[in-house]
């Protein structure tokens, strides 16, 4: 591989990027981004790519979730508590269903930007540039708010280090408590007649708790059980942004985007001669990339020669997101060649985006059924190639959206209308996500 600088990926093609008319305005904000404290540090992701080694060795499992984009007019905190408290739940009836660690990633704090199939859009015979999430144009269909604003990456960034510090206080202040948690999954059990069948593993968690207690293993004595490890995560979409909040490490020299903890690259950005493969190559995150049945395993395994060139199990995770037809038909020649080759690799499966369809009253949504199907072929086929099942990548949400279509609660397309509230994709609600993670948990058992 050639040697790299934080601004090389400028020399080659970059997609989905912004066209800004005042380049002035654009240098002058990335100098001033540029001059920014950091989001994370670098030891906080050296922390994380250790843990996610142990995922790559079916040793520990990533639960990745959050927002399909985040925005500026819904930053609350109840929005992110929720987000956190939902999981938190999950996290909690993963690790004691699946006998592993759950590494818990958010994707929050700098999930603003969303890649488009088309650079504009028509109304009423007006054509105007998409929308593209909030850190570069607004969502009201005019042409001022239409217009790509570099400042928006300030806001961005401000709403971002406003966000990471309330959610460095839920990981360290009690509100991961496990006894805590489990209360809430208790909560959720009781409060719906149709999760009757949840009850066998909550009473256990209580039983576990309760024992330890007896043996002096409480909040006081071990304050694993009322704090947490919780990173944050975003698509490394709009490189400008990227590029003026990575840093180099005093301590070894290496470059580290500090705008998250974890990047990752998208399905329609990860072209090998690409701008951002080029610039995720160059830094020593732990990366994501986005796979689909559109890729071959010799593609496949240039792909992670490039951005893994000397095969760190904690560097690169796959996120599959192939969808409920296609999974159990693709996923297995991918998982062999990578098993023949020895690449060490973090399998985790996006079951949303392989998955979304119109309804017929024009929402745009997904079916539990047909996530709960993804994820159950993505657990059936990666063993049979030696390949473990490592992590879970949702768009959700700790709110009470009616996005999604099916789950206990029956959420219809009737129902979709009543409490729609993503500007982009649908995401699953904090119930949806927590009969998922029952699911799941019987699945990482085996």
């Amino acid at each position: 591989m050639s040697s790299w600088n934080k601004d090389n990926w400028r020399r080659f093609t970059a997609l989905q990027q912004p066209e800004y008319s005042d380049q002035t305005a654009l240098s002058d904000t990335e100098r001033q981004l540029a001059l920014m404290p950091p989001l994370v540090f670098a030891e906080e992701a050296k922390q994380l790519r250790r843990q996610l080694a142990a995922a790559a060795e079916g040793k520990a499992f990533l639960l990745q979730g959050g927002d399909c984009a985040e925005t500026f007019a819904d930053f609350t905190t109840n929005g992110i508590r929720d987000l956190f408290k939902v999981l938190m739940q999950m996290a909690v009836v993963l690790t004691y269903g699946g006998r592993k660690p759950v590494i818990k990633v958010g994707r929050i704090a700098g999930q603003f930007a969303k890649p488009r199939s088309a650079a504009s859009e028509s109304q009423n015979d007006v054509d105007l540039p998409s929308f593209r999430g909030d850190i570069i144009n607004g969502v009201t269909f005019d042409a001022d708010s239409r217009k790509a604003d570099p400042q928006r990456m300030m806001q961005a960034y401000h709403q971002s280090t406003a966000t990471l510090n309330l959610l460095r206080a839920f990981a360290q202040g009690g509100l991961a408590d496990l006894h805590q948690v489990n209360a809430w999954n208790l909560d959720f059990v009781t409060g719906n007649d149709a999760c009757k069948q949840y009850q066998e593993m909550s009473d256990h968690i209580c039983d576990a708790l309760a024992f330890m207690e007896v043996c002096g293993v409480n909040v006081e004595t071990t304050p694993v059980l009322r704090e947490t490890a919780f990173y944050t995560s975003h698509e490394a979409l709009l490189l400008n942004y990227e590029e003026a909040l990575t840093r180099e490490d005093s301590f070894s020299g290496k470059w580290y985007d500090c705008s998250a903890h974890m990047l990752w690259i998208g399905e329609r950005t990860r072209q090998l001669d690409g701008a951002h493969v080029e610039f995720l190559r160059g830094v020593e995150n732990p990366v994501g990339v986005k796979i689909s049945n559109a890729i071959s395993a010799d593609e496949l395994v240039r792909l992670i020669a490039a951005l893994n060139p000397e095969n760190d199990a904690g560097r690169l995770t796959l996120i599959n997101r192939m969808g409920a037809d296609n999974t159990a038909e693709y996923l297995p020649a991918l998982a062999k060649r990578i098993s023949e080759e020895g690449l060490k690799v973090v399998w985790s499966c996006d079951p949303m985006h392989g998955n979304t369809i119109k309804a017929a009253n024009g929402y745009k949504t997904r079916s539990f059924n047909s996530i709960s199907k993804e994820i159950e072929q993505f657990f059936q086929v990666l063993p049979t190639y030696g390949q473990h099942p490592g992590g879970l990548h949702l768009e959700m949400t700790g709110a009470h959206v009616t996005e999604c279509v099916g789950g206990a609660y029956h959420v219809s397309e009737d129902d979709l209308a009543s409490c729609y509230k993503s500007q982009c994709d649908p995401r699953l609600n904090a119930q949806q996500v927590l009969e998922l993670s029952f699911m799941v948990a019987k699945l990482m058992k085996g």
